[in-house]
């Protein structure tokens, strides 16, 4: 069965983002078309015949807890050894570093393909790759030594822990605390919840970048610090030793459940180590790098996840009759594919999936941008992916949700059933307007940092973007009324943020960003209107069936989608401070 789209992904990567252009950088200089191919194709052999089978099978026979242990699939030690022989976690490292200097483009595209043909089992190694790229990045010579090889190559788990029971995502108000030594190490006491994989059996060791407070730290943000803390700590002798990280409890959930959610307890018997990653007091700093990549990542899942939905409904959809299409009274009955509302659910998928990727690779090209150029043009694609990384985390996150809830509706009846696939794919696109960070947070994040940032350098920076692309639909005649429209909603939205920032220079600062939800909603809009401009600028004149149905979903996107930007702006512009006057006493 397919779960996603060859032809689509490199009609993003060669046509609309011309990954080729890449190769004029000497990082990437040794990569051509057909290095990708050979590394699209390696991914889609290994998505196809180990991961894809693995699908449901994860989803119901989920993780246990089992004598203080966690233990998951049997096949997942063998899958996690060959993410690491493939390179597939380390890929976009550099060749000193044991990596194939990959461009973000095509790693991310691996991503997407491996989540879309078994999300569960891709949360092992991705974890990995951030945990391992944050000791790249701040570790000492013998921390990257020690920790980064047997994490690249699939032997250790590496994990993200932040969130404790009493503090969620105000990471202000952690309490698991680090105690210095004169050996070097802390001595760290406390309590994370929802780690993912952070206890399981397919590895022979796990590593948690974990936040913790050195003692006497300042209160807040300003005081936390990044550890590394492996469950088992090297002891002396070239062997391993329990590192006091136990297992309190697995966490069970209704969707992706082939990947452990664990409850770890540090320092029962005061016994943790962990090791300073960084310098002290500044790890929230450290962590956000990890975090920007988790959540570019999260953006990827929820779309892979989409597309598995989607192309499950299709092909039930061409091959179930049911009805008479309307006007007509053929003796046999049409397949449901050919009802217009019917039509109309396929073509929200295919809008949400294919929009979301094409985002999701326009970030993906201004992060590998980032790596290969200098001073303001560096910087400028430093402001874009960072403007943009909240929308690319939460467009496909919320929006994936109701794509696939789409695809149960295609299927009717059968669609909520355990005997197809959908309802497994509804469960599982849930987590993600939560992971890293829920959608409010982001929409707080966008409209009351990202986009004041430096006067609103970076909105002006990609209003630039928009603009080339209005330009080249403009003098289409198909697209210039998309490009009308879209001009008319960016001038509506530029004075929407006139007017917040107005709010936050009077001090109300509650009532600017009540509805900061809403206005990424909003924004979102915008960015994949300006995405679909883009492909059907580029498919227009090209005449094969592809081609065509990338216009018509651009025309169904502007048609459908777009204009619900109009009640998000008059509910915004009230300014009518609902949310904030009502007392809990009211509910």
């Amino acid at each position: 069965m397919q779960f996603y789209s060859r032809r689509h992904l490199d009609f993003l990567l060669s046509e609309v983002f011309n990954i080729k252009q890449l190769s004029t950088y000497s990082l990437f200089e040794d990569h051509n078309t057909e290095t990708y191919k050979m590394v699209l194709d390696a991914c889609h052999d290994l998505s196809t015949n180990q991961l894809r089978p693995l699908l449901v099978e994860m989803d119901v026979k989920e993780p246990q807890f089992e004598d203080g242990r966690i233990k998951v699939h049997p096949k997942m030690k063998e899958l996690m050894l060959a993410f690491g022989e493939g390179g597939w976690i380390g890929s976009p490292l550099l060749y000193e570093e044991g990596g194939q200097q990959m461009p973000y483009m095509i790693f991310n595209a691996t991503m997407f393909v491996m989540g879309a043909a078994n999300y569960s089992a891709t949360a092992f190694p991705f974890l990995t790759a951030g945990a391992a790229n944050l000791i790249r990045s701040f570790g000492t010579n013998a921390q990257k030594d020690y920790y980064l090889p047997k994490l690249y190559a699939g032997k250790w788990q590496g994990t993200m822990a932040l969130t404790e029971p009493d503090a969620g995502s105000s990471l202000g108000d952690l309490t698991t605390a680090a105690r210095p030594t004169e050996q070097g190490y802390y001595l760290i006491k406390g309590q994370k919840v929802f780690i993912s994989c952070g206890d399981h059996d397919a590895v022979d060791n796990i590593v948690h970048l974990m936040l913790a407070r050195i003692e006497g730290a300042p209160k807040g943000t300003k005081g936390i610090s990044l550890f590394a803390v492996p469950r088992m700590r090297a002891d002396g002798n070239g062997g391993l030793e329990f590192n006091d990280v136990t297992t309190g409890g697995i966490f069970h959930k209704m969707g992706y459940k082939g990947a452990p959610i664990a409850h770890l307890i540090t320092g029962e018997n005061d016994d943790c180590r962990g090791y300073l990653v960084g310098q002290a007091h500044r790890g929230l700093n450290c962590m956000f790098q990890m975090m920007n990549e988790a959540r570019i990542a999260v953006g990827f899942n929820a779309a892979s996840i989409a597309s598995a939905a989607y192309y499950s409904a299709l092909e039930y959809c061409r091959e179930r009759p049911q009805g008479r299409k309307i006007g007509t009274k053929p003796a046999d009955q049409s397949l449901i594919i050919e009802h217009a509302d019917v039509k109309r659910l396929l073509l929200f998928q295919k809008s949400i999936v294919e929009g979301s990727l094409s985002l999701l690779m326009q970030c993906s090209l201004y992060a590998d941008l980032t790596r290969v150029t200098t001073g303001e043009e560096k910087a400028k694609y430093e402001a874009l992916l960072d403007l943009l990384t909240p929308i690319a985390k939460t467009y496909p996150s919320e929006m994936g949700c109701l794509s696939t809830s789409a695809a149960i509706q295609c299927l009717g009846g059968y669609g909520y059933t355990n005997e197809y696939l959908p309802q497994q794919f509804y469960r599982e696109a849930r987590i993600h307007p939560i992971h890293e960070g829920t959608s409010a947070i982001h929409g707080m994040d966008l409209l009351g940092r990202k986009i004041i940032k430096d006067q609103g350098k970076s909105l002006r920076l990609l209003m630039q973007e928009i603009n080339i692309t209005l330009e080249k639909a403009k003098s289409e005649q198909l697209l210039q009324p998309n490009a009308q429209q879209l001009e008319q909603y960016i001038e509506q939205i530029s004075t929407l943020i006139m007017d917040l920032g107005g709010l936050g220079m009077q001090g109300e600062f509650e009532k600017m960003m009540a509805d900061a939800t809403l206005f990424l909603e909003a924004f979102s809009l915008i960015v994949l209107a300006w995405q679909w401009l883009k492909q059907a600028e580029v498919a227009l004149h090209k005449a094969d069936d592809f081609y065509r149905g990338k216009v018509k979903t651009c025309q169904y996107f502007f048609s459908y989608e777009l204009p619900k930007i109009e009640g998000l702006l008059k509910t915004i512009q009230q300014k009518s401070a609902i949310t904030i006057d009502m007392q809990n006493n009211y509910f």
